[in-house]
């Protein structure tokens, strides 16, 4: 008898993460469903039968208690979905005085993925997914103004370098963590009506009023790819890869290769969240 699967997912609460944790829950697996908020991730966690953890990314201290719950819970993990974030106005800070597109939507699962390695690498195979965005065309990296405490911070441009962020972690684990059975991808859903950008004040407008319906997909039509993905598990031919949608190699920033980029992140990163 072969042992249950362990699946974790964060921003599970609602949205396509919800949608994911309800389609991939099943006796075979072992879920474990993160969320800011109790009250909207119980129903979520009740259907799937998964384990429910709350933690606000927005607080890095959270994020590492958050890290400590799952290593009581499980002692591998064959699935890391990375999925929680959003889009935040740039002028806000986080717990720890990030930008916070940058610091929610990057360094919370940075930090997260980095202190579970060990439970990845137990699992003999394992997927870390990132929740990226076709947004990371309009980013840029500035490596040596991450927060943007010298640059003005424009939304579209904060968010948008994060989702570049997000892809850039991904190709740093396929580069780093192969060797420990650990491969990484990641992954564009598609414009997705949910409550995205609730905190943000012009993305969260478009997103409530009728204006989300001209070109946005239902949550359970962005979850496809994400849940097909997490079925296909440790698949050396999607290290490194980021989906557009099912497409392998979509349409990607300039830098999302720059392996200067890639390392110098990394090790910014690192510092940022004392891993060193």
């Amino acid at each position: 008898m072969t042992s249950p699967r362990t699946i974790v997912i964060t921003g599970a609460s609602d949205g396509i993460g919800a949608v994911a944790a309800r389609a991939l829950a099943g006796p075979e697996v072992n879920l474990v469903v993160v969320g800011r908020s109790a009250q909207k991730l119980a129903p979520v966690a009740s259907d799937a039968g998964a384990t429910a953890l709350t933690a606000d990314f927005a607080d890095l201290d959270q994020v590492r208690s958050l890290a400590e719950q799952i290593r009581e819970q499980v002692g591998a993990i064959d699935v890391l979905l990375n999925n929680a974030g959003g889009t935040f106005a740039p002028g806000l800070r986080t717990a720890q005085g990030h930008e916070p597109n940058f610091g929610i939507n990057h360094l919370a699962p940075f930090l997260l993925t980095n202190l579970l390695r060990d439970r990845l690498a137990a699992a003999g195979g394992a997927l870390v997914l990132n929740t990226s965005s076709v947004g990371n065309r309009f980013g840029h990296v500035d490596l040596d103004d991450l927060d943007y405490r010298r640059r003005r911070a424009f939304e579209t441009r904060a968010y948008g370098t994060s989702k570049l962020m997000n892809i850039l972690f991904t190709r740093g684990i396929a580069q780093r963590w192969v060797g420990d059975g650990i491969i990484s991808a990641a992954v564009h859903p598609g414009p997705v009506a949910t409550s995205f950008g609730r905190d943000s004040w012009f993305v969260g407008l478009l997103y409530r009023t009728p204006l989300r319906h001209l070109a946005t997909i239902t949550p359970a039509e962005g979850a496809t790819p994400l849940i097909e993905l997490a079925n296909r598990g440790a698949d050396p031919e999607i290290n490194g890869v980021y989906f557009d949608r099912h497409r392998a190699n979509g349409r990607e920033n300039r830098q999302a290769h720059d392996p200067k980029l890639i390392d110098g992140l990394w090790a910014r990163s690192v510092d940022l969240v004392g891993l060193g």
